[in-house]
């Protein structure tokens, strides 16, 4: 299975996970020359920037543990320049969404678990 693929199709079931949890999506894909989020989205009191991993199972390692100090800072820093122009009186936070998805694409039900505040802002 293409892996492009599976992480697009993982991206479009966290977002909807996000969406029937009351979330407003804000961006999907936003790239800069620093780096990508996968999901920009909001609730009442935080605008929420998302990591999104997708994977069969979790045999080899959690999806959470591909996230490297190194990604982080990317992330980081890629949200700092979506912040400095896109004005919010909201907090930020930085979450990661581990989509399994056991039959791929075709996966009916996949496992989702949302790890809020999985890393923190201040480097």
């Amino acid at each position: 299975m293409n892996t492009k693929l599976l992480g697009r199709w993982g991206e479009a079931a966290a977002a909807e996970y996000l969406r029937k949890k009351g979330y407003r999506l804000l961006a999907s894909g936003y790239r800069t020359k620093i780096g990508e989020i996968d999901l920009i989205a909001e609730d009442k009191k935080n605008i929420i920037f998302v990591e999104v991993k997708t994977r069969r199972d979790d045999g080899y390692a959690q999806a959470r543990d591909a996230v490297t100090y190194r990604k982080q800072g990317k992330i980081i820093n890629t949200a700092k320049i979506y912040l400095q122009t896109h004005r919010t009186d909201k907090e930020p936070r930085l979450d990661v969404i581990e989509v399994y998805a056991p039959e791929g694409t075709d996966t009916k039900k996949p496992k989702i678990i949302h790890i809020e505040n999985a890393f923190t802002e201040d480097r």
